[in-house]
């Protein structure tokens, strides 16, 4: 019996097509990665040629970004929660857990933007605004694109997409979430913990 994709139940495609997704998506984080390492290279490479890291006039809040940064931590459990509920077909938990992880991505963000409006420095201050603004900016927006996906996810639980075999692309959005959790903990230890 085929189900809405056209495949029949236990077909072998699904699995391979599920494979094929999620190694893009692994690739696809591999590239991100060197992204965000030229980022941690061009910060570490300004600290080694400074002589006052960071600069004077910039001062940091370490409060806010730490629980900035646990809050992203239970959003990463929450999603691997979700996930699992998911493979159980338990929508009713799935929906919970992604809900409760969407309300923890939208928290960090109004975290993080809440820090940039309250920083003595901007973009254009010096070289350390610089280039924590961007760090800070462009994990920002892969916050967004993940609470995005997880919205998407959230609204198709029940589809046949995220069913089965076809469940990859659930796990690849839970993929970039931990990702994104990741290179967040990176991120947070450059700039409030290596001084």
């Amino acid at each position: 019996m085929a189900d809405s994709s056209g495949y029949a139940a236990g077909d072998d495609r699904l699995a391979v097509r599920g494979r094929a997704l999620l190694l893009g998506v692994v690739l696809f984080l591999a590239s991100e990665l060197m992204f965000f390492a030229a980022w941690f290279g061009a910060y570490y490479d300004l600290r080694g040629h400074t002589d006052r890291w960071p600069p004077a006039g910039v001062t940091l809040d370490f409060l806010e970004p730490t629980i900035g940064t646990l809050v992203l931590g239970v959003s990463s459990l929450l999603v691997l929660l979700a996930t699992r509920e998911l493979h159980a077909r338990n929508y009713a938990l799935t929906r919970l857990y992604l809900g409760a992880a969407i309300a923890c991505g939208a928290a960090f963000l109004a975290i993080t933007v809440h820090g940039w409006l309250a920083k003595t420095f901007t973009i254009a201050s010096n070289a350390y605004g610089s280039v924590y603004f961007s760090m800070t900016g462009f994990h920002a927006l892969h916050v967004f694109a993940g609470v995005l996906a997880m919205t998407y996810l959230f609204a198709g639980a029940r589809e046949p997409a995220f069913l089965g075999a076809n469940a990859a692309g659930a796990e690849g959005i839970g993929y970039y979430w931990h990702f994104v959790f990741v290179v967040w903990l990176a991120i947070y230890a450059t700039i409030y913990l290596v001084r």
